[in-house]
Order: C-alpha cells, then structure tokens, then sequence
C-alpha cells in the first residue's frame, strides 16, 4: 500500500511532547525478542541521534530566531524519541551483547540496501564496507564467547551467519581513500537518496557507541578490540557521508531528514513482531509527520519552494525490510574478499601499487599484524578452545578463511603471488 506523509493530517507540535511517564517504556525481553526487534531498535536510536545533531547544526547556521524556536521544538521532541527508544534496551542486556546487536544491524541493513539501490557506485561502497562489518561480527562474537561464555548464534537467531569476512586488519587504509563521489538527489531514485542518509547515520551510531562506550569495557583485550573497530566506523561514515549530495540547503535537507525518519517507522511498524514496541513506533510516526509539515513549512517561508521541488513524490519508496541475507553475503564474499578502496573506486589488492597510501598508512598503524586486538581476540580464543567461534550455514566461501585454527591476516592486505 503506498503512503504519502506529506498527505497526512499532521499532529500540533505542542501536542507531541511525551511526558517522562512516556519515556520510561517496558524493555523488551532479550531472551524472547526477534533479534530483528533489538536492531530495529538500534536503527532508530541512531536515526534519532542523527537528526538530534543534524538540528544543533541546522541551529547553529541561521540567525532568524523564530526559526530557531522551531527548530528547538523539534529537537527536543527528537531527543524525547531518542530517549525512548534507548529505554527499551533492557538493563540484562551487557555492552558486548548489545554490541552483537550493531553489527548485525549492520550487516543485514547493508545487504538489504546494497540489493536494491540503482547506482553501482553506491552498491560498491555498500558492499564493500558489507565485508567489514561483518568480519566485525565475528571478531565481538569470539571475544563474547572467550569472555562471558554466550554464543552469538543465540542472539542472531539463524538469521546472520558469525565467520570471517575481509580481515579487520585489512580495513585499515588512507583517509584519502575513503572519499567518494557523492550522488545527485535530482538523478537518484528516491530509494538511493535514503538509501546513503539510512546508511550514514546507522554507521554513525555505531562509531559513536564505540567511541563512547568502548573505554568501559571490562579488560584491555575488549577496549583495544573496540579502538580498533572504531576507527574502521570512522572510515564507514566517511565513505558513506560522502556519498550524500554535498549540493542541498539546510531546509531541503532538513525536509530530507523528517522525511526519512517518517519512512522507517513506517517502515519498522509493517515488520515489527513485538506488540508493546509496534504501539512505540505507530506513536513515533505521527510525530514525525507533525516534524515534517514543519519542515515543509519552513522550507515555503524560507525558501519559497513547495515539498514537491525536493521530493517530487512524496510516497514511500520500497520499505526497509530487515531479514536474513545469508546467501547474498556468501556471494559478495566470495567474489570481492580480496578488494581494499583506492580514492573514489576500490581494487583487488594486487592490482594496488607498492607506493599506495594503503601500504604506507598500515605501516604507520602497526609493523606486524599479531600486533592489532582484532588479530588478538581469534588467536585468544583459538588458544583456549582449539578454534575460533563461528555459526555457519556451510564453510566459509573463501577457501583461506576456511582454516578455524589459524587466523587469516593477509587477505585484503597483502599483495599474493
């Protein structure tokens, strides 16, 4: 069924302030919850804290005051939304376990957009960076194992498979090299434009989640394995914030943002299989149509533009439907394992010249590879238990990720001959 929210009649903003009763909602149950529930949940925290700062931004760029009042509205109720949403994280549920949660996030949501965007350039930068997170998976998953005793596979259903990817140690490169070419909302298709935004702000929380909570972590093996992934999210928002096109006011995207943020809970509600947190995203979508007739507004006083300049049609593209990717995953590891980004493109790392920054920049980070916690946490493992942890459907794709007693950190990395 097509949805318009620009056609739907839109709650007072005054209307949509939660009290602190609202915002103390009852967390789901993380030993009966669909894995899918938690990472909805995640995807829209980070969703929330993109739009909480993309609106201090927006403020901190423009005098007239009366906007500024509007915009302090908006925030506010964001940052309300955001608190919720956090709040269905129940307090069992540890950093590492929560951890779990992000990357399978990462990867299905990825797969997912990588299998229905039309610009190539785009479905490269998706699943390439598809590689990482989900070799980013495996690594929390073996330190979760080695550290608390828990499998991953409980908290991934059978829905994402836990086993080597492209080897963290290989996603280290050159800021350079994380710079692509953005696209142009006036030739994308209105799934590609989400698409990059979606993508941006869920890697962005969960750099930021790293960045802030990876210093609690309960020994130095776990807070160096956190540093390290922190950095490669660094390079993801990078490369996926560069995609956004750069050319767009602050009140077109501001539009862009409410729109967005109305697309996924409309998005989330269609999908969603717990009933307390289906009502939470039904509430948080009307609120979000009240937010974007504001900005809708804004942008006609401002601007003296009508919604339609910016999105010609205001139905939804196709939804964002979060699902197990196994076979997809297994194909684009198989074929693309060996790719490290070069500038705007990405090459096999054969192909890569000796001079390349990629080389140059590794080398600056470590002289030897059994030096990085990501190296560390399988060899760890592997030592106690005999072999790493997986949960695979069938082996690895890769025939040199297959061996589950010695870690591969040359693939991706290191010229072969």
């Amino acid at each position: 069924m097509k949805f318009n929210p620009f056609l739907e009649k839109p709650k007072k903003l005054e209307a949509c302030v939660m009290s602190f009763k609202d915002l103390a909602p009852k967390p789901y149950d993380k030993n009966e919850a669909s894995p899918y529930t938690r990472v909805r949940c995640i995807l829209m925290n980070g969703t929330e804290y993109e739009s909480v700062w993309f609106g201090h931004q927006f403020h901190r760029h423009c005098s007239d005051n009366d906007l500024r009042r509007t915009l302090a509205m908006v925030r506010r109720q964001e940052q309300q939304q955001q608190k919720l949403i956090a709040g269905l994280k129940p307090v069992d549920e540890n950093l590492l376990e929560t951890t779990i949660g992000y990357e399978q996030l990462a990867v299905d949501l990825t797969a997912f957009l990588a299998q229905h965007v039309k610009d190539q350039h785009v479905k490269d930068a998706l699943d390439f960076a598809l590689l990482e997170d989900f070799d980013h998976l495996y690594r929390y998953a073996n330190l979760l194992e080695t550290d608390m005793g828990a499998k991953a596979e409980d908290y991934v259903g059978d829905y994402t498979e836990v086993t080597p990817g492209r080897p963290t140690v290989a996603h280290h490169r050159h800021p350079y090299d994380e710079v692509k070419a953005p696209i142009s909302n006036k030739k994308a298709t209105p799934f590609d434009q989400c698409a990059v935004s979606i993508i941006t702000a869920a890697e962005q929380q969960t750099m930021n989640y790293y960045m802030n909570l990876g210093g609690f972590y309960k020994n130095q093996k776990g807070r160096e394995l956190y540093t390290e992934i922190g950095l490669v999210e660094e390079q993801h928002v990078s490369q996926y914030g560069s995609l956004i096109d750069p050319t767009a006011s602050w009140f077109e995207m501001c539009l862009m943002h409410e729109y967005i943020e109305c697309y996924l809970y409309y998005s989330m509600l269609q999908d969603e299989s717990d009933k307390e947190v289906k009502k939470i995203w039904e509430m948080l979508l009307e609120q979000e149509i009240a937010h974007l007739h504001a900005a809708a507004q804004n942008l006609k006083k401002f601007e003296k533009k009508e919604w339609q300049e910016v999105i010609p049609n205001g139905e939804f593209p196709e939804l964002i439907k979060l699902h197990s990717n196994i076979d997809y995953i297994r194909k684009i590891l198989g074929s693309t394992a060996t790719r490290t980004a070069h500038r705007e493109g990405y090459v096999n790392i054969k192909d890569l010249e000796d001079s390349a920054n990629f080389f140059k920049y590794q080398n600056k980070l470590f002289k030897k590879p059994e030096q990085v916690a990501s190296h560390k946490v399988i060899a760890d493992h592997q030592n106690r238990f005999g072999e790493d942890y997986r949960f695979e459907v069938k082996p690895n794709p890769v025939k040199e990720l297959q061996n589950r007693r010695e870690d591969n950190v040359t693939l991706g990395r290191v010229k072969q001959k």
